[in-house]
């Protein structure tokens, strides 16, 4: 084997992507001495995607504190390369931030529109925002208010809109935002297409996750379904429905609706970004992998995206993942070669010898299009 591409979403918990490529670039030349491995840290646009293009790209990284889930001042880090800047939401208004006071009524992503900000006011024009991993439900309303968009109440009273207060918004200003982004473009990395409200909107879907129990679930929605009345009358923009409206409490619609971005899948942005197709040149095998793959990884997740070019290159591709589950075989149609899991699930014997077969058919198959695959090498 002369070229080997190592291109990696972490293991949530256990295993980051950077520490994925280490472990590549010890490992695959003591087997493979005369092989030139490019290893490429990434993400999907959620916690660690800022990190990821720091050192995919050798940006730098820029540290600034701004404002957390409940306003509280935190120190945190975009990535810059040249005029682009690489921003994820969830650094400023993520889950792990809220730890045991999960509220998507009250926090705000206030302090992604300050990242975004500081970035420009820095001489960025290119904003990549990755917005998984959010605790809030606010519309994105909280970063637009910190990029100069201006929200006020039946009463002509200023206000910042949260998921529980978006039906408040009576009028909408962008007047401030226009100017401070005149020139600069956003693209939003979204890996979802869930719409911005109804039962697989933003509040039915990952309200739940966020702390919301069935009576929040609902008034959430009914909030969103207002936002986005509001942006209609307002900014006479429908983004309803949307698709990736719904991504991080409808941040999602909001950044299409406040500042013209586009929603893009999160892994092609990336691709793009670290010139995957490029690495791909002569390349005789590619190495991919996640925490877990099913049948959830093919919906815009790193494998599929990696996948879908790999296939297209004609390259061998293999998946090594944490554990593999159901729905995972609809990966060899996407253009997976094998897959391989880390720590697939122990049952008791009389329970797994029921599927002794399937169990093995698998494996087997797997270790026959990994052979096929090294014919080629």
């Amino acid at each position: 084997m002369k070229k080997c591409v190592v291109i990696s979403d972490s293991f949530k918990g256990t295993l980051s992507s950077m520490e994925i490529c280490a472990i590549a670039k010890e490992s695959i030349p003591r087997f493979f001495p005369e092989c030139e491995v490019e290893a490429v840290p990434v993400a999907d646009g959620g916690e660690g995607t800022a990190a990821c293009f720091a050192e995919a790209l050798k940006a730098e990284f820029v540290k600034v504190t701004v404002s957390g889930p409940y306003r509280e001042k935190i120190p945190v880090f975009y990535a810059r390369s040249g005029s682009r800047a690489f921003i994820e939401t969830a650094a400023a208004a993520g889950l792990p931030l809220v730890g045991n006071r999960k509220n998507p009524a009250v926090t705000t992503t206030y302090g992604a529109g300050e990242l975004i900000r500081h970035a420009v006011e820095g001489g960025c024009k290119e904003i990549f925002l990755g917005i998984g991993g959010s605790a809030t439900n606010d519309g994105g309303c909280g970063c637009a208010a910190a990029l100069g968009v201006r929200f006020f109440d039946r009463e002509g009273k200023e206000f910042l809109p949260a998921g529980g207060s978006l039906s408040r918004i009576s009028r909408i200003d962008t007047a401030g935002s226009e100017q401070l982004l005149e020139q600069v473009n956003i693209t939003v990395m979204c890996d979802v297409t869930n719409p911005l409200y109804g039962e697989n909107g933003a509040a039915f879907v990952f309200g739940p996750q966020k702390g919301a129990d069935p009576d929040m679930v609902l008034m959430l929605d009914s909030e969103l379904r207002a936002f986005g009345r509001a942006v209609q009358e307002n900014l006479q923009k429908d983004i309803s429905f949307l698709p990736g409206a719904g991504a991080a409490g409808g941040m999602g619609g909001g950044m299409a609706a406040f500042f013209e971005a586009e929603l893009k899948s999160g892994i092609e942005v990336i691709l793009d970004a670290v010139d995957f197709d490029r690495k791909l040149s002569g390349a005789d095998l590619v190495i991919t992998g996640e925490g877990r793959i099913d049948s959830q990884s093919m919906q815009g997740k790193v494998v599929s995206g990696v996948a879908k070019r790999t296939q297209k290159a004609g390259v061998p591709l293999v998946v090594i993942a944490g554990g593999i589950g159901d729905g995972a075989e609809a990966a060899y149609e996407m253009g997976v070669t094998a897959m391989f899991g880390i720590d697939r699930p122990a049952a008791a014997f009389e329970e797994y010898r029921r599927d002794t077969r399937r169990h093995y058919q698998a494996v087997l198959e797997d270790l026959l299009r990994f052979a096929g695959a090294a014919g080629k090498w």
